[in-house]
């Protein structure tokens, strides 16, 4: 034979062919289970994806027709059917006590049972309280409500400022003309904010005979050339 060597690469190269479709044939479904598995799990996710999407609609559905019944009896009672996991129930919650004229202690209870429920959001539980104190007003004693107030008037919660608003009702009820007047001028210069309160906070302050501060008007801008 001319080329030995030529010889043996090829007799090489089809013993490792050989070997290559025997691990396929005796490894082969390994990788047919992992192609299935991926297959499956990419099914499975969208699935899932679709599930919750048509869950999302069909509650968003129910709570938009409960809400259009003009009784409020039957949209209580058309709320109360509305199944819900999740975060929905937090919003099912809220809507269950919009309508505190009708029944209020059911209102309250509502309330109470989303602010107790620690698998709820915390913005969820923090406006159920800042609502229950407003649904329950006089009825619940002012030290209770100015305790659950000072529970979510803490930095860094989303109802912050509009708890320090309601705290600053407190002291007028409580007779504390000057330190409301001082608690709503702070919240006029409270960047957080938003210009709703900050206006509704001035009208109280010139209703209990204070002096309404002016913001300081913000130093114009100016550009900085590089001398370099």
């Amino acid at each position: 034979m001319s080329n030995p060597d030529s010889f043996i690469d090829e007799v090489t190269e089809e013993v490792r062919r050989d070997r290559l479709f025997a691990m396929f044939r005796k490894y082969g479904w390994i990788g047919g289970l992992v192609v299935l598995g991926i297959v499956g799990g990419a099914a499975w996710n969208e699935w899932q994806k679709s599930q919750a999407a048509s869950r999302a609609q069909a509650f968003g559905d129910a709570l938009t027709e409960a809400l259009d019944l003009s009784n409020p009896e039957d949209r209580t009672a058309a709320l109360a059917e509305i199944p819900s996991d999740g975060s929905q129930t937090g919003i099912l919650q809220l809507m269950r006590a919009s309508d505190p004229e009708t029944d209020k202690a059911a209102a309250l209870a509502a309330l109470d049972a989303l602010a107790a429920d620690a698998s709820q959001p915390q913005p969820y539980r923090d406006l159920a309280v800042l609502r229950r104190v407003i649904v329950a007003g006089a009825d619940m004693p002012l030290a209770d409500r100015r305790t659950a107030l000072e529970g979510i008037a803490v930095a860094g919660r989303p109802f912050r400022t509009l708890a320090l608003e309601q705290l600053a009702y407190l002291l007028i009820e409580d007779s504390k003309t000057d330190e409301a007047i001082a608690a709503l001028t702070a919240l006029t210069q409270d960047q957080e904010a938003p210009a709703g309160l900050k206006s509704r906070a001035r009208q109280v302050i010139v209703a209990l005979g204070g002096t309404v501060e002016e913001a300081a008007p913000e130093a114009p801008k100016t550009d900085v050339i590089d001398a370099g």
